[in-house]
């Protein structure tokens, strides 16, 4: 069993500076470990709760868990209002940069005015507590108050890939019973590498997209689209249902009161790649539910430990597209829990042209990057094509770097290296982790003034996650022999339920090990104790 402990023996040690200035310690994993329960109401204590809770967790039923019962608190509030009430109303919250340069910059009281806006906004368009408001948008600031804004009202909100095709958009936006929808005219992406080889900034279609999916969607309960001016596209108008933003939310008060929400309540709906069903052709939307007290608080610790994040001191960057499970754990709820000042970018890091995330890095003197397996590869593919050219980070002032995340899921040990010597110098500290759109939050991480981390993603479960890796007949497997990865017990960020399927949920995750979480991941663990993920094992579906 893979309990939380002390860091193994090899790998690259933190230095004595970090170590020494780390929010947390080595003994964070003695202290998770004597009492688990107790170790998370900790956490949750990080934030502001209107009301205690009663009962930390209902584990009566499993795989359905209840955390922090009898307890209320809000979650817009906690990212925002709480901050400007301290005193940090003027720190900078959100440096946004557009694909083709253009800037804006929000403030946590600017934030707050906006999310209070676009609250009443939606309070206005007849949207109540436990409606589903759907967003689909590109990389822009209004999706981060929408979403605030929907959390702050206790609106569901689910926010979907710009990626969806007509007939994915419809039978998600149907699957989620969306009253509003949420869109722009467009979205730009930086074509010159290598969307477009002709050097030009590409246009992205969002409100025709929308349109053709609605149209595809007649028994949908869409009431209004609410559309976001961005690029100046020409657009189709239905009167009585589109509004354009600007004359919706900014022309709203700017005086909204956070209402008191249980920590059970639902927060948002995150849809995964959609399966294809018996039926050809036929889109199955897959949504996990999460709900907002134990999610905020695995988010809010796991951002705080894994980053080591200083508010006021520290910039801090995920690079993920908002309408993933990362987008929304560490580009919203984490880092605006934490007060955190964030660059947030509307092309894709992994596509625009070499050299733009170094240059945005420099420009706005980002301290901890958060970047994919994939992201982290295009990036060294970039600066070795470029031959010391625009996408070589060597020719850029990175020194403001001192850590380096991994999102998600292990790089082989030459990117590793590479991260940490071209783009940390040697000097950033490289924190692996690993998790999934179930579990909400990191799960397995390293922790940067704790563990010697080791080229490749190996790493520990976090204080208060326990893991263990399985044979197929559910013992525990030998030290370094593969075998299935398993939750050995509830977290507080774990999904509630499938949207709308319960059977489904308990059939796909909870089945393979009765009353263990099985993850569809193979693993080992090394003769340290650190988990190496391997790759996935599938699941049903």
């Amino acid at each position: 069993m893979t309990h939380e402990g002390e860091h193994g023996h090899g790998g690259v040690p933190p230095s004595d500076q970090l170590a020494a200035a780390a929010n947390v310690k080595a003994d964070i994993y003695d202290q998770a470990r004597a009492n688990r329960i107790r170790f998370w109401e900790r956490q949750a204590r990080r934030l502001s709760w209107f009301v205690e809770w009663q009962r930390p967790l209902d584990w009566s039923d499993p795989p359905y868990a209840r955390w922090f019962l009898g307890g209320a608190l809000n979650v817009a509030y906690n990212c925002v209002d709480r901050h400007v009430e301290a005193g940090a109303g003027d720190r900078v919250a959100l440096h946004w940069e557009g694909a083709p340069g253009d800037v804006r910059m929000l403030t946590y009281a600017d934030l707050h005015r906006a999310v209070c806006q676009a609250a009443n906004a939606l309070n206005a368009l007849g949207v109540v507590r436990g409606d589903r408001v759907a967003i689909h948008l590109p990389m822009v600031p209004e999706t981060v108050v929408t979403m605030l804004a929907c959390a702050r009202i206790g609106a569901v909100h689910a926010a979907l890939p710009s990626a969806l095709d007509v007939a994915g958009l419809a039978a998600h936006v149907r699957d989620a019973g969306a009253k509003i929808v949420v869109t722009a005219d467009g979205g730009f992406r930086d074509g010159r590498a290598p969307l477009s080889p002709t050097g030009s900034l590409k246009t992205v279609q969002f409100k025709s997209v929308l349109d053709a999916a609605l149209d595809l969607a007649p028994d949908s309960k869409v009431e209004h689209v609410v559309v976001v001016r961005r690029t100046g596209e020409r657009l189709d108008w239905q009167a009585g249902r589109d509004i354009w933003w600007h004359d919706a939310v900014e022309t709203a008060p700017p005086e909204h009161r956070a209402p008191t929400l249980y920590a059970e309540h639902p927060l948002f709906i995150s849809y995964q790649t959609p399966g294809r069903g018996g039926v050809p052709g036929r889109i199955e939307p897959r949504g996990l539910l999460h709900a907002a007290g134990g999610y905020l608080t695995q988010v809010a610790f796991s951002h705080h430990a894994v980053f080591d994040h200083k508010a006021g001191l520290d910039v801090y960057w995920c690079t993920a597209d908002i309408a993933s499970i990362s987008g929304h754990s560490y580009l919203v709820y984490g880092p605006l829990a934490n007060g955190a000042t964030q660059v947030m970018y509307e092309g894709a890091a992994e596509t625009d042209e070499p050299g733009r995330i170094w240059q945005i890095v420099q420009k706005y003197g980002v301290s901890v990057l958060f970047a994919a397996p994939g992201v982290i590869r295009a990036l060294r593919r970039g600066g070795v094509q470029a031959a010391r050219g625009a996408g070589d980070a060597s020719r850029y002032d990175l020194s403001s770097l001192r850590i380096l995340g991994i999102d998600g899921g292990p790089v082989d040990p030459d990117t590793w290296l590479w991260y940490r010597r071209e783009v940390g110098g040697d000097r950033a500290a490289v924190v692996g982790t690993w998790w999934q759109p179930e579990t909400g939050a990191i799960m397995i991480s390293s922790l940067p003034g704790v563990s010697c981390t080791k080229p490749g993603g190996a790493a520990r479960p976090l204080p208060g996650v326990v893991a263990d890796v399985l044979d197929d007949s559910g013992f525990e497997a030998r030290r370094g022999t593969p075998g299935h990865l398993v939750m050995l017990e509830p977290w507080p960020s774990m999904a509630r339920t499938l949207w709308r399927d319960d059977e489904r949920f308990a059939a796909r995750y909870w089945s393979r090990f009765p009353g263990l979480y099985a993850t569809g991941e193979t693993a080992r663990i090394d003769e340290d104790g650190d988990v190496w993920v391997l790759g996935q094992e599938g699941r049903p579906a």
